[in-house]
């Protein structure tokens, strides 16, 4: 095989890890456009390599891939970014191959997006180590290997991920489709209907809302009793409160499944501009994520012009 075929062929075979690449420091990173930085500069790895005495392509480059998010995480600008509160990760709609294997609870659960903001209490190894076992089943041993750790090592980095996530965890646990559109149509009634107790009782107990304040501000505004959440919400359904937002234009407003979770989207003039994201629990809402930040929807309103939208929630306000 002369040089250009050779060439072909090792691009085919890196192309054809791509997405499980991207959806790898997707879940590391917590946003696409890092991760598919990350996934390029592994290609630029791979054409640099000498790929002859690479014996198992898909493992050499998911260390590369593994190591090159764990020196982006370690990085000072992004201990910067992500120390003081203004992190969010960037949503994804569903059917995006950036969110990667969905075959079981495990791999569903480590895309939400609220175990993507749990994993931001964990360390960079822990969060590597957590994200290789429960969202892509390698075995200790692998791990080991990927990261330069022992085998104990590693199983003691997933029972600490684990356990913090756990115990900050709020809702979760699988919704069927019909119950998940039901909640967010509550919601959005609740909301629309200016009655604070309507909407309290669609919360629990313990339920907290998070918002990136339309990337205005430098810190995550967070809401964290249920009368709280209801106030914010009447406010920001409020329709002349949605017109001062929005310069006048009214959105249409969809639901939609984003990082496998219920949600209410935004749009204006085929522009996603803002996302509601719910996280339940015995069929009331745990967790809201309120994103309209621009740079983190870029890739949603992507994914959103190329579907044919169901119709919307709401056509008139």
């Amino acid at each position: 095989m002369d040089s250009t075929a050779t060439d072909g062929f090792d691009t085919s075979l890196f192309e054809a890890s791509r997405n499980r690449l991207a959806s790898l420091a997707y879940r590391m990173l917590s946003s696409a456009a890092d991760a598919e930085d990350i996934v390029q500069d592994a290609f630029l790895h791979w054409q640099a390599a000498d790929r002859q005495r690479i014996k198992v392509p898909e493992a050499w480059l998911t260390k590369i891939v593994t190591n090159l998010c764990l020196d982006r995480l370690r990085s000072a600008s992004a201990r910067r970014e992500r120390t003081v509160g203004a992190w969010l990760p960037e949503p994804l709609l569903d059917g995006d191959p950036m969110l990667g294997p969905a075959d079981s609870f495990e791999r569903r659960e480590s895309v939400s997006l609220a175990v993507l903001t749990l994993m931001e209490r964990l360390s960079p190894l822990e969060r590597a180590v957590y994200v290789l076992r429960e969202a892509f089943s390698y075995r200790h041993t692998e791990i080991a290997e990927i990261l330069g750790i022992t085998e104990s090592a590693s199983q003691q980095h997933l029972h600490r991920a684990r356990r913090r996530i756990t115990a900050a965890r709020r809702g979760g646990g699988e919704v069927d489709p019909v119950s998940a559109r039901r909640i967010v149509e509550e919601f959005l009634a609740a909301a629309s209907s200016g009655r604070t107790e309507r909407l309290v009782a669609l919360l629990t107990d313990d339920a907290i809302a998070i918002s990136d304040g339309a990337g205005l501000t430098q810190k995550l505004l967070r809401y964290g009793t249920p009368r709280h959440i209801a106030a914010v919400a009447l406010a920001g359904f409020n329709p002349a409160s949605v017109r001062r937002r929005f310069a006048g234009d009214m959105p249409t407003v969809h639901y939609a499944l984003v990082n496998g979770a219920p949600a209410i989207l935004f749009v204006v003039d085929d522009q996603v501009v803002g996302t509601v994201t719910f996280e339940t629990a015995g069929g009331k809402v745990a967790m809201v994520f309120g994103i309209a930040a621009p740079a983190r929807l870029v890739r949603l309103t992507e994914a959103w012009r190329q579907r044919e939208p169901d119709a919307p929630l709401v056509t008139r306000w």
